[in-house]
Parts: C-alpha cells; structure tokens; sequence
C-alpha cells in the first residue's frame, strides 16, 4: 500500500568560463598592472567565489523540488475519464471526505488519518522502473506512462483486511496494459512491486521493525486478470496523496494490502515475491489474500465488514463478490493457502 517516489536531484553543470578579449589601443604601461602579490590574493577571492556558486544548485536543489511539487498535476486534463460501466456496483460510492480521511499508510503513520502526514509525498518527478524477465528493461516517467495508457472509471469494492470496506471510483488502466507495454518473456512467473523509500520524507519508513520498502506481489495470471487495476486517480481527479499517488495498485477481490501504494518499480521474475506484510507476520498475512468470509484472521472474524462512512455492516462475500471474474486462477491450489 514505491518506493516509493523516488526523487530525481537537479543535475549541476559545473562549468563556467571566461573569455579575456584584449583589444589594442587598451594596453597599459608594465608600471600600471596590478601587483603579483594583490593578483594572487583577488584569484584567491575569485576561486573562493567560483566553489559557491557550484554549490550553490546543491542548495537550490531542495527548493527546486519543492517547486514542482507544488505546481499543478501535470495529467490533470485527463480526468474526469469515462466511466467503464461493467463493473458496476451493489452500494454507493463512499464519500470522497470519508475516503480520504481513512486511509493506512504506514510510511506516514500508523493512524487512519495520515491524510495531512502524506501531503509531505512528492510525487513530481516520478519515475516507475520496468525490469527483470522483459524483452528491454527501462525508465518511465509516470506522465509519459499515462498518456501511453488509455484511462478509464471503475467503481470497485473495497475490503480491507481489518474488516471494513468501502466503495471508490478508481480512475486508472488495466494492469495487463501494462504487461503489454512491458513485453515480458515468457519465463516470468510473477510481478514484484516496490513502492518509494526516503526516509527523510516519510516518516513511518525510519521506524526498523518494518522491512522496507514496501513490496507486494501477484501472479501474471492474475496481473493480466481484467479486474487487474492500476490507479491513477480517484473520484474524477488525479489521485489522493494519501490514496497512493502517483500510481497505485487495486486488486478487488483481495484484502487491502495486497493493492501496493505509490509503485515506483514492477520487477517481472521466475520467483514468488514476499510482501512487506507476509515477511513480518506470514501467519497472518499470506501471499494470495483472497478474501473469505468462512476463513478468520487469526485475531478478529472475516464474516462481516463494517462500511466505514455509514456504520453499517454487510456479510463479507467470497472474494469480495469477484468470484465470476478470478475464482478459476486459482483452481488446483488446494494446497495453497488462499486466504489471509
């Protein structure tokens, strides 16, 4: 729930030079010039003055992020986008207020209300990392990634794996566009996925009993899944930063944090990822997560979720009402454990 972002230094060019033009008619007299002595000491003075202007970008570099920070989200025109009106819902949508003041993010706290702790993420430049089993391994700019992928609405349920939910319209592309853009071999197996680490940002990430960054991952059977979602923004804007801005994974029909926040790196690879969560606490947090009513967290039941907003309580359904979209990804697992 990358890593995060990472930020980008300004590049510092480093080079001045000056040209000495001597025109005839100007020369003076020896007698006239300056004294060795009191030429040494003004180049003195002048080196002097040379190394802090080339560190003076060094100092300017905190502002300059700052700055673009602070300007306006560069894929603003794009939103509100369509809705896609497939996944539509059985309940409301939850109230934007509601929803962004409710939220887990542990890089910025362990409270629900880190929405004024978040503001502190910078999400401009944001570059996501395409590598490991792929035909070219690359760099992205997250805008130049949007504009590649056709954004469309989604309202999902969400299920937390504390036992509460809500509904969001999710504005994003599927995950298999990207798969697509990423040109896998066919030996992956799995994606794995880091969000930012700065520890001067984020708070939460100097705490060392959590392992981070961040990282989550998922089948390619299911990041090709087409409930798959990968968020950009969120009640017909660019996302939250408290929601994962800026790109976020949603994944439905599993619990909450299984849909990794703020991704900076997907890592195509033969190999089974461990989510921060499952390498704390592997009895309580498994790699599928699938939610199950029937199946309890070791510490609270999973038969019924409070609607956070209202106050309500509905019975939890099987992967959280997905089952026709992604109950056959995971026929002949019975060996596996299914559910967190």
């Amino acid at each position: 729930m990358k890593a995060a972002p990472r930020t980008s230094g300004a590049r510092i060019l480093g080079a001045c030079a000056m040209n000495v033009i001597r025109r005839r008619g100007w020369e003076i007299p020896d007698r006239f010039a300056t004294p060795e002595h009191l030429a040494f000491s003004r180049r003195t003075v002048l080196t002097g003055a040379a190394s802090a202007l080339a560190l003076a970008p060094y100092a300017a570099n905190a502002q300059r992020l700052t700055d673009v920070a602070n300007l306006p989200d560069p894929s603003a025109d794009l939103y509100p986008a369509k809705r896609n009106e497939k996944y539509a819902l059985d309940r409301p949508i939850t109230d934007e207020k509601v929803n962004g003041s409710y939220n887990n993010f542990y890089e910025f706290g362990t409270s629900k209300n880190v929405t004024t702790a978040a503001q502190a993420l910078t999400i401009r430049p944001w570059t996501v990392k395409i590598d490991g089993m792929v035909e070219k391994p690359m760099e992205v700019g997250i805008d130049d990634l949007i504009r590649k992928l056709t954004l469309e609405e989604r309202t999902y349920r969400h299920r937390c794996v504390e036992a509460w939910g809500m509904a969001i319209a999710w504005t994003g592309f599927p995950f298999a566009k990207l798969v697509e853009f990423a040109r896998p071999l066919g030996s992956a197996q799995y994606v794995r996925m880091e969000t930012f680490l700065d520890k001067k940002m984020a708070p939460g990430q100097r705490q060392p009993w959590y392992p981070w960054p961040y990282v989550e991952g998922v089948t390619m059977a299911e990041a090709t899944n087409e409930l798959a979602f990968l968020v950009t923004g969120a009640y017909g804007h660019p996302l939250a930063r408290q929601h994962g801005a800026p790109l976020r994974l949603a994944l439905p029909w599993k619990y909450g944090f299984k849909s990794i926040k703020s991704i900076v790196s997907f890592n195509f690879t033969d190999k089974r990822p461990r989510g921060m969560w499952e390498a704390l606490q592997p009895s309580e947090y498994g790699f599928w997560a699938n939610v199950n009513p029937q199946v309890p967290h070791p510490r609270w039941s999973q038969a019924s979720e409070e609607i956070i907003g209202t106050g309500e309580r509905r019975p939890t359904l099987l992967f959280n009402g997905y089952g026709e979209y992604v109950a056959d990804l995971y026929k002949g697992l019975d060996s596996e454990r299914l559910w967190a």
